[in-house]
């Protein structure tokens, strides 16, 4: 699955952007027909702590799949939307798998 990290408005080191591929290289273990996916990195300018957002979209055949999670680490929020992500694969598959 081919994997497009997009930083806004700063620059992502090497080790982010490798796990970001690890992590969502697992998803095609839940769902195979994954075709590619587009990873959004933000950081938003409050005080809060909880300040960095990643909005994950995935392309499938004839569906495309959006999470958006905000949390203190990129990496916890790489993980938290990689596991809404596999409920929603799972839930795909179990629907397609009902109608053949």
């Amino acid at each position: 699955m081919k994997v497009n990290v997009h930083a806004v408005n700063f620059t992502v080191d090497r080790k982010l952007v490798d796990f970001i591929n690890e992590r969502l290289g697992k998803l095609e273990k839940f769902y195979d027909k994954v075709v590619s996916s587009d990873v959004f990195l933000k950081v938003d300018n409050t005080s809060e702590k909880e300040n960095k957002i990643v909005e994950v979209k995935i392309h499938v055949p004839g569906d495309d799949f959006m999470v958006k999670k905000q949390c203190k680490t990129f990496e916890e929020a790489v993980e938290l939307s990689s596991e809404s992500l596999e409920r929603l694969l799972v839930k795909r598959k179990e629907k397609i798998r009902a109608h053949s």
